[in-house]
């Protein structure tokens, strides 16, 4: 009856404003009202008419309705909880009024906006002049003999063709250093970097003539630290004058592959800070010269932070060779996802092999090396085309100069203008005088004579990367026709790599999974850490909390931005470092998490206060600890067995998604008798399992609980945790098969000798199929009935017979992957309970878990997959899970960009096995006129559709032998490795088979969304000791409602003050809108947000706070818009990232 009334009044209620609403609309349709100016690349121009304008308008109330409805709503349910919790006693000290549960996603759920479903179905219309996945079906990848260029072509010219317009060409020095290789970061430091640096401050300033350019702020940093006032001038001298240029100023130069753009962002963010503090300087042209292919992500994250030009370097030979005779080395790069063009860079490919000399001042490297003063006769190395350089004098300088000349002009005619770029340097170059000497005194010699010499029709000199830029960009503008440049607009990207052969650098996107794991786990630590500490900043700061203020958790969280920016450089995500370095590496990221998680539970407890004042009590510093623990940076992470008492214990658990959530949360304790209660006392439903200490060996000491957890969009839940006589948990049942388990305690427990019949499990939306060996082998979709092969396989790559094989780089395997074979039935132990149910497979070298969670919402719609895979017995495998489908993809997958963006592949029967396998960061898809099949994944790793249904992804491999790349060793310091996935099979609608051949994709707002829960995991944090005296809100909600289903919060990220070490009263936050396809079963996703067309209103975005100012700013806060001033609304286009100052009070 109570249940009756309480439905009655909601319904009521969304009558009367529903009705009410109709009648605003037609009285106000016909007004005109104010609209926001459309970014570029939302629309084109002229597209929507009038009517569509008042449909807009119709649409923008009905979305303000149901924001009304939603406050109605949770009224409706505050009411209703304290009808049924008024007269309970509250167990645990909670202040009243603390919150109540959240609708369930059963009884209410959003709907997306009809007209955010437009990007998706226009995306892909455009015409770039140059699409990477037609140039793939051009080039025949036959790679013949070119001459002195082996992969190019022979070169020829003219002597007549600058008269009327002389070679411009800038020599740019620069040197490039590893943040970690062959030694580790503090290693080059000491022993080669830092010298680089105090050279460069004398050898510099001995010519005004001289340029040099630098890229990694972490080598910066570090040298900034250690040097005098007097240095310090010198090199903001130096860079006023132009003769220094920072290009990129990231804190690494980071890999495009295996990074996410996540950390992509954050190390961008952090380079430009210490920039802006310390130099005062504004890097304007990327430099990404070593990165082993590259993402479009980049050049667009470079685009938001305000670059316009960019150089990429290691592109497939064949691309290259194709781009010189098409003379479109040069280009626009235009993300696939543009309707405009305003994500146009501009985009300089280096034509050769190398950034090394030889390879940089024409296309024959026998001459160039000569040309490579550190080389001289007498050096610690040489050239290996057995011509060493000379010294510059009078006698040879003519000879030298022609010789030289003839290499530029030779390189210019690969592009469309008169000026040259000629980069001069390599790995670790000028750590000595003497190279500076060399180098710099016999070019000055070559460009004196040049230069004095008209017939030669050459101006040249050394040049920082934006002066080359700047005076292409003249030259251009000088040539435009019809406001057209002369530069073709490029869309796509550049993976997968080969520098030579069939050597396809596709090992790499697997390589030491268990650092590209421990990445991932640091990313969203770092993000949770971000996001409560601001928001706890501004607490401490509103009640004077002087214990919080006075901490040294800002110092703590900059390092760890830094260790993780670290950790993006291309040698170390890549895991192609030595192993020693990977160590370091692995401690850096170590450390990192366990001061993170002291920054999470320091900042959720200062949140959850009821007494604020309460947290300068030095007792309660460690007040909350995280649950997983990890004993080392080599090892697996744990959950801590919490111990019970009948006093209880506080359990908090944090959302860090932006959106509403129903999720599992489980902990392990140290007594069967056990009970959760909610903030209003209640006792919340558990699931009780056993803890394994081996796969058929119990745990007598600890049992794991599970309980479902409804949490406020990144917000704080907490429960009590206590020992209680009077629980009655939901116990899981468990049959083992292929094993004799002897076991007397409370589970129900019964052995089985084989699978004669199939095993199953399911949830309210899926049943699974799985055959005698414990494999996936079928879903079966509850809403249709309808049944699905999805079969999950495991399978061996080995590596070739031939003299080159697969290494920390290359992959290069002994053909198709071989099957998986074991002698004997694996142990297979099924799990059912209340909240889940699992599978799981004890094979030699792979624990498989298949999970499916019985609960509304998001995460109860896909099949958790998780794999520990230990291959350390083995020699030159790898190690692959192989996903069949019937679903007809042919040759056509998808996989994502850096966890940003989703590239259409095609698998090529002209290209080796290791050609078809890219990297995926986050998911990768197949898909027909009727279904998709989504692997999401929380970690990056190499992936391939080798045929028609399948998804092959490889988990880990194990090379005893180097590939020749440089590293000098194999892969084999592999650990027992955790890969966590989900599988996602989505029923289409409407689809065109001819609008499958575009090229851009999109995953479903359901795929982004179970995406951001498997990389964003709710984390749980306990009690040191009950705290019987201590008061805790019931909850900490900082969003008014969910943010709009497509826009996720990349980061709220505390902004550094001028003092070092200290923070600002700001923070930088950074919203990305993801572009979504609609066209998908409209079956309850149990998504409680909707779409808004990109529009926040400020005033309605957080709870607990008033934004004192939001100020939007460039992608890496270096500037601010000409019109830059405080806004009331936020407003994105699709797949837009920005990042906003904000000032919350």
């Amino acid at each position: 009856m109570k249940l009756s009334r309480q439905f009655t009044v909601f319904g009521s209620a969304i009558f009367c404003v529903v009705i009410f609403s109709l009648y605003l609309m037609l009285d106000r349709g016909h007004l005109d009202y104010p609209r926001s100016p459309r970014r570029e690349g939302s629309f084109p121009q002229g597209q929507l008419s009038m009517l569509q304008e008042k449909i807009d308008h119709l649409e923008h109330l009905l979305a303000e309705n149901n924001e009304i409805i939603s406050n109605i709503r949770d009224s409706v349910i505050n009411l209703s909880e304290s009808v049924e919790d008024g007269l309970k006693s509250s167990q645990g000290n909670f202040s009243q009024g603390a919150g109540s549960p959240l609708l369930s996603s059963k009884q209410l759920s959003l709907t997306d906006n009809p007209a955010d479903c437009l990007f998706a179905s226009q995306s892909g219309s455009q015409n770039s002049d140059v699409q990477m996945l037609d140039v793939y079906n051009l080039i025949p990848f036959d790679n013949p003999d070119g001459g002195v260029w082996k992969q190019g072509f022979d070169i020829t010219y003219l002597s007549n063709e600058w008269d009327t317009k002389p070679l411009q060409v800038f020599v740019v020095p620069h040197s490039h250093n590893d943040p970690g290789w062959l030694e580790t970061f503090d290693e080059y430091f000491r022993e080669r970097t830092q010298y680089i640096f105090n050279n460069m401050v004398v050898k510099l300033k001995e010519d005004s003539r001289r340029k040099f350019i630098w890229s990694e702020i972490s080598y910066l940093s570090k040298w900034w630290d250690t040097i005098d006032i007097k240095k310090k001038d010198a090199v903001k001298s130096l860079l006023e004058n132009g003769q220094l240029e920072i290009v990129t100023g990231g804190w690494v130069m980071p890999d495009e592959a295996a990074a996410h753009y996540f950390a992509l962002i954050d190390q961008l963010i952090e380079g430009h800070q210490w920039l802006e503090k310390n130099l005062g300087v504004k890097p304007r042209s990327g430099w990404s010269i070593d990165p082993f292919g590259h993402s479009p992500t980049m050049a667009y994250l470079l685009k938001c932070a305000g670059f316009s030009h960019m150089l990429i370097q290691r592109v497939h030979y064949a691309v290259k060779k194709h781009f010189a005779l098409q003379k479109t080395l040069e280009f626009f790069w235009r993300q696939n996802w543009d309707l405009g063009s305003v994500t146009d860079i501009f985009c300089h490919m280096m034509p050769f092999y190398s950034y090394d000399v030889p390879h940089t001042c024409g296309p024959d490297p026998k001459i160039c090396c000569q040309f490579d003063f550190k080389r001289l006769s007498g050096g610690r190395f040489g050239c290996p085309w057995g011509v060493p350089p000379e010294k510059i004098n009078i006698r040879n300088v003519e000879n030298r100069a022609k010789m030289l000349l003839d290499q530029y002009r030779k390189k210019s005619k690969l592009f469309r203008t008169t000026v040259l770029l000629a980069p001069l340097g390599d790995d670790f170059r000028y750590s000595e005088s003497t190279e500076w000497d060399l180098q710099f005194r016999n070019y000055q010699l070559l460009f004196d004579y040049m230069n004095s010499q008209p017939q030669y029709n050459v101006k040249i000199q050394f040049g920082t990367l934006s002066d080359y830029f700047d005076a292409l960009d003249k030259e251009d503008a000088t040539n435009r026709k019809n406001s057209q440049s002369m530069f073709p607009v490029l869309s796509g990207d550049f993976f997968t790599y080969a520098d030579r052969d069939d050597h396809y650098w596709s090992g790499y996107f697997t390589s030491r999974p268990f650092y590209k794991r421990m990445d991932r786990i640091l990313e969203s630590h770092i993000r949770a850490a971000e996001i409560l500490y601001y928001f706890a900043l501004k607490q401490a700061q509103k009640y004077k909390i002087n214990a919080f203020l006075s901490s040294s958790d800002f110092t703590t969280l900059t390092e760890a931005r830094r260790n993780l920016g670290l950790f993006q450089h291309h040698d170390a995500i890549t895991g192609t470092a030595k192993d020693l370095v990977v160590v370091d590496y692995g401690t850096r990221l170590f450390h990192s998490l366990t001061n993170l998680k002291k920054i999470i539970g320091h900042s959720a407890l200062l949140l959850i206060l009821k007494d604020k004042h309460a947290y300068d009590s030095p007792s309660f510093d460690t007040l909350l600890e995280m649950d997983l623990q990890q004993k080392s940076q080599a090892s697996l992470q744990y959950k801590k067995i919490i111990k019970l008492s009948e006093e209880p214990r506080y359990l908090v658990v944090y959302n860090p998604s932006e959106q509403e959530r129903n999720s599992v949360v489980s902990v392990h304790v140290s007594s069967p008798t056990v009970q959760v209660s909610s903030a209003s006392g209640r006792p919340v439903e558990i699931q009780m399992s056993a803890v394994w200490d081996k796969g058929s060996t119990v745990s007598q000491t600890a049992y794991k609980i599970s309980f479902p957890a409804q949490m406020p969009p990144l917000g704080l839940q907490v429960y009590t945790i206590s020992q209680s006589t009077s629980s009655n948990p939901h116990l899981a049942e468990y049959v083992l098969y292929n094993n004799n388990i002897e076991y007397k305690g409370i589970f129900n427990m019964k052995n089985m000798k084989g699978a004669e019949e199939d095993i199953t499990i399911e949830n309210s939306f899926i049943k699974l199929r799985f055959g005698q060996s414990g494999l996936m082998e079928e879903m079966i979709n509850k809403e249709d009935g309808k049944r699905h092969e999805v079969k999950v396989q495991f399978s061996w790559y080995g590596t070739t017979s031939k003299k080159d094989k697969s290494g920390a780089y290359l992959f290069l395997p002994d053909g198709e992957a071989k099957p998986y074979v074991y002698t004997t039935l694996p142990l297979i132990r099924v799990q059912r309970g209340k909240f889940y149910s699992d599978v799981t497979c004890f094979f030699e070298h792979v624990t498989h878990r298949v999970r499916l969670y019985n609960i509304q919402g998001i995460e109860g719609q896909s099949v958790e997959v998780s794999n520990i895979v230990d291959i350390r017995k083995e020699q030159n495998y790898e190690i692959a899970m192989r996903i069949s489908s019937s679903i007809n993809s042919q040759n056509r997958f998808f996989t994502d960009l850096n966890g940003y963006q989703i590239q259409p592949r095609m698998t090529m029967s002209k290209l080796p096995l290791q050609a078809n396998v890219y990297p995926m960061t986050t998911m990768a898809y197949i898909q027909d006129a009727e279904h998709r099949l989504t692997l999401l994944s929380a970690q990056s790793s190499g992936v391939s559709s080798l045929k028609s249904g399948q998804i092959e992804v490889i988990m880990d491999r194990r090379l005893m032998q180097d590939d020749n790349r440089g590293l000098e060793q194999g892969v084999y310091d592999n650990k027992i490795t955790a890969n966590l996935f989900r599988i996602l099979l989505e029923k289409r609608t409407v689809v065109d088979m001819e609008e499958e051949k575009k090229s851009v994709s999109y995953p479903s707002l359901l795929s982004h969304i179970t995406s951001s829960f498997l990389n964003h995991p709710v984390l749980s944090m306990t009690g040191k000791n009950p705290m019987p005296t201590l008061q805790l809100l019931g909850k900490f909600s900082p969003l008014v409602s969910s943010l709009p289903c497509d826009i996720h919060l990349v980061n709220l990220r505390t902004i550094q003050s001028k003092v070092e070490g200290e923070h600002s009263d700001e923070a930088a936050l950074i919203l990305h809108r993801r572009g979504y396809d609609c066209r998908f079963s409209s079956r309850d996703t149990g998504l409680l947000c909707s779409t808004t067309q990109g529009k926040i209103l400020v005033r309605e975005l957080f709870n607990e706070f008033t934004v004192a100012s939001l100020i939007p700013s460039s992608l890496s806060l270096m500037h601010s818009p000409p019109d830059a001033r405080n806004i009331s609304e936020i407003s994105l286009s699709p797949m837009e990232i920005s990042t906003f100052r904000i000032q919350l009070k």
